[in-house]
C-alpha cells in the first residue's frame, strides 16, 4: 500500500484530503502544522507528499528544500491559494513535482498523485549510463566514477528527462511543460539557463558538446555516446 503524507493546516480541507486518498486505496499520514509535517517527512518515508505552502512554524518552501537536501527523492505537489509565477518557480525549484492552486479540483488532484506515484514505481532502481556518468534515479544522484556532481533540483529533474528520451529531438515547449510544468509561468530562456549549467557540470566549458545538443530552431537533442 502506498503512503500519502498530507500537510495541511485547514483541518476541514486536510480531513477532505484524507478520506478521498483513503478510498483510492493509499495509507494516509498526516500533519496539521509545518513543524509535524517535516517530522512525519523524514520519519515515515512518504511515498508521496501532498504540501501546503503557507503552514505555521514551517512554511511548506522550507520543508520541501529541507526534504530534498535530506536526500528524500518521493513526488511533491504543493497546495497554495497563491497564483504568482515567482511563487511557483520558487516551489519548483526547491524541488516541488507539481503545483496546484487553490480551489482545485480533487479528481485532479488524485490523477496527478496517481500518475506520479506510477512513474515514481516504473522508474525505481533505474540507472542511466552516459559516458563516465550513472544516473540513478532512486537517489537522485548523479555520479562520474566514484565522484558525486552536485545537481540542483531542477538540473536533476532536465537531466532525467533528457537521458529517458535518448537521440530524440525535444522543443522547449515539450521540455517546459514536463520539467517545469503546465501551470508554471516561465521563459523559454529559463531553459536555456538551466541548460548551460547543466552542461558546465558534465561537459564543462565547450563549444562542441557532446551529449546535449542543441537543435536549432527546436531545442535540445541527448544523446548518450
Amino acid at each position: 500500500m502506498e503512503k500519502v503524507l498530507i500537510v495541511e493546516d485547514d483541518a476541514t480541507m486536510l480531513r477532505g484530503l484524507k478520506d478521498n486518498f483513503e478510498v483510492k486505496g493509499y495509507k494516509v499520514v498526516t500533519a496539521a502544522d509545518g513543524e509535524a509535517g517535516l517530522d512525519a517527512c523524514l520519519s515515515c518515508k512518504p511515498d508521496l507528499i501532498v504540501l501546503d505552502i503557507m503552514l505555521p512554524k514551517i512554511n511548506g518552501y522550507e520543508i520541501c528544500r529541507l526534504v530534498r537536501e535530506a536526500g528524500l527523492a518521493c513526488p511533491i505537489i504543493m497546495l497554495t491559494a497563491k497564483g504568482e509565477e515567482s511563487d511557483i518557480v520558487l516551489g519548483l525549484n526547491l524541488g516541488a513535482d507539481d503545483y496546484v492552486t487553490k480551489p482545485f479540483s480533487i479528481k485532479e488532484l488524485l490523477a496527478r498523485a496517481a500518475a506520479f506515484l506510477r512513474r515514481a514505481k516504473q522508474e525505481k532502481g533505474k540507472v542511466h549510463k552516459f559516458g563516465d556518468f550513472k544516473l540513478d534515479v532512486e537517489a537522485r544522484e548523479l555520479k562520474k566514477g566514484n565522484k558525486e556532481i552536485p545537481l540542483t533540483p531542477k538540473e536533476y529533474k532536465l537531466l532525467e528527462f533528457f537521458v529517458s528520451r535518448p537521440g530524440r529531438a525535444l522543443t522547449r515547449d515539450e521540455i517546459l511543460n514536463q520539467v517545469w510544468g503546465f501551470d508554471c509561468f516561465v521563459t523559454p530562456r529559463s531553459i536555456d539557463r538551466c541548460v548551460t549549467t547543466l552542461r558546465d557540470k558534465i561537459e564543462g566549458k565547450t563549444l562542441k558538446p557532446r551529449f546535449i545538443h542543441t537543435v536549432r530552431e527546436v531545442g535540445y537533442k541527448f544523446e548518450p555516446d
